[in-house]
């Protein structure tokens, strides 16, 4: 029965302060909830589920707040860093548990590394893929992003801000705007050194105006690009846009918390071809401060942005291993916290989505 229990995908919808949220889950054990980045779902964790499952845990992938199943709020400002955290909250809760370990990739780091720092006593653990933790504080952030681009061109975070304006640019033709984000990020089909940064728009141009416009990345095949397009055909991009029209409310919000560590079990994997990690450097170097209790620091030769669909089988490895040694440090100290279940080779994916009964159609 536990066998059949990990094989199977199970999607519902819980009760949150977004209104509801939509997850999927996989497997038994000790709760992992992993959250997602811009422009993706809970699908971007789809690798993931069937390994972590395998492994002994209970795997739970959502949606976050404006993104694919879960609620939509219409005001701009009910995406600001408090509110997702509290999402997350409601989660663990929601899915009868007091505490979980969360893991988050691009946007979705920043989300768990938020949700690990004001609530340590649900977040025990925290992963971060993609984006490192740089703790709060520093200038307002628009006008840092601001300063980034000069006379000449404007930095992708400024050019997400005015309302509706990239959505003029993607929603005309999401399905090839996002073939083409993604593939400007990937590590086999990014712009030669050299080429236009994608990262930036041209005064008076588009952002997809730098994007390769050949194949897609090996990760990605034409199925996956059909859910990620499909859903966001569905619902639009204002929900995700949002998350970045908020990072000055979340700058004064989260004042009090200037220059905190994150004080418990950490986790980092970076992509060796990520601007996300050479433009953090410093964040990085500064782990041994705002990340004391890191078990390891990874980054992965010839990987780009999308860290856990780019490189699955390396990525899962390296999460299920540290989660053993979070498993065994956490039984060391507390003889009545969960372990892991058995783990089981049979947790295999049946279902992507609710009509699927075939394994994942990544290309990889």
């Amino acid at each position: 029965m536990r066998s059949e229990q990990n094989a199977v995908l199970r999607h519902r919808t819980v009760e949150a302060p977004a209104g509801r949220l939509h997850l999927v889950e996989q497997g038994t054990g000790p709760l992992v909830l992993l959250v997602h980045g811009f422009p993706e779902s809970w699908y971007s964790w789809r690798r993931q589920l069937p390994a972590l499952a395998a492994a002994g845990y209970r795997a739970a992938a959502i949606d976050v707040r404006g993104y694919g199943r879960s609620s939509k709020p219409e005001t701009t400002d009910a995406y600001r860093m408090f509110d997702l955290v509290e999402d997350n909250v409601a989660v663990v809760r929601a899915l009868g548990e007091e505490e979980a370990v969360v893991i988050g990739h691009d946007w979705g780091s920043t989300i768990a590394a938020t949700s690990a720092l004001l609530h340590p006593g649900v977040f025990r653990a925290v992963g971060l893929l993609s984006v490192p933790y740089a703790p709060p504080g520093g200038p307002r952030p628009t006008d840092v992003f601001g300063r980034i681009g000069g006379p000449e061109q404007e930095f992708y975070v400024s050019y997400f801000q005015e309302p509706g304006r990239a959505e003029a640019e993607i929603e005309p033709d999401v399905r090839g705007w996002l073939a083409g984000f993604y593939a400007a990020l990937s590590a086999d089909t990014m712009p030669a050194e050299g080429e236009p940064d994608p990262h930036f728009v041209a005064r008076g141009g588009r952002l997809r105006d730098r994007f390769p416009t050949g194949p897609l990345p090996a990760w990605l095949s034409e199925d996956d690009l059909d859910v990620y397009a499909g859903e966001f055909e569905r619902t639009g991009l204002t929900g995700a846009l949002n998350r970045y029209r908020n990072v000055d409310r979340d700058w004064e919000d989260l004042a009090p918390h200037r220059g905190a560590p994150i004080t418990q079990p950490a986790l980092f994997i970076g992509g060796a071809l990520d601007a996300s990690t050479t433009w953090m450097a410093d964040a990085i170097d500064a782990y041994p401060t705002t990340l004391p209790a890191l078990s390891a620091s990874h980054l992965l030769d010839d990987c780009g942005h999308w860290i856990q669909q780019e490189r699955p089988d390396e990525v899962n490895r390296l999460l299920t291993d540290w989660l053993a040694s979070v498993q065994e440090s956490s039984s060391r100290g507390n003889g009545t916290r969960r372990r892991p279940a058995p783990r089981s080779d049979a947790a295999l994916p049946t279902s992507l989505r609710p009509s699927e009964t075939e394994g994942s159609t990544s290309r990889r």
